[in-house]
């Protein structure tokens, strides 16, 4: 029997004002995009917006369904939308914020595993990298330099 650890490494900023101005921009489109999310049954708003090497910025809000589960996830649905517009770009930054309607949310919500599923697809595919950030509504911003870190045993196409 062997036992293994894993470390996960992630950057904190106590606020949006200490990110970087690309990534505060990136975070700001973010939260528009929540304000817009359909979420009349979990009252949870999510937006995410993704930086492209492009520089295209592609923005995503979750949309939910009284049929469960057939809505979609804010990053998700901005992932699918990049790879359908933009094929070949590569996505390097992606900037997650949530809130609720009922409580203010100040902790950072990561992706939930649907979306990190799908995120590595696309890191894998690209072979870049993506930074995420993710916060809640105010409060601390984590950024992961890559799905890795989420996900450090995650399935992808060599398993096929």
């Amino acid at each position: 029997m062997k036992e293994i650890s894993i470390t996960s490494s992630f950057t904190i900023y106590d606020t949006i004002n200490e990110l970087s101005q690309d990534v505060q921009d990136l975070m700001n489109q973010a939260i528009e995009i929540r304000k817009k999310a359909y979420a009349p049954y979990s009252k949870f708003r999510v937006g995410a917006a993704l930086l492209l090497d492009n520089g295209k910025v592609i923005l995503g809000s979750n949309q939910e369904n009284a049929a469960y589960p057939s809505g979609l996830c804010a990053e998700r649905t901005a992932i699918f939308y990049a790879g359908s517009i933009y094929p070949e770009a590569k996505i390097l930054k992606m900037a997650i914020t949530a809130a609720s309607d009922t409580n203010q949310t100040q902790a950072p919500i990561p992706p939930c595993g649907s979306c990190r599923q799908s995120i590595a697809e696309y890191e894998i595919k690209q072979d870049t990298p993506i930074e995420i950030y993710f916060m809640g509504e105010i409060g601390e911003v984590y950024k992961s330099a890559s799905l890795k870190n989420l996900l450090p045993f995650m399935f992808d196409k060599k398993f096929l």
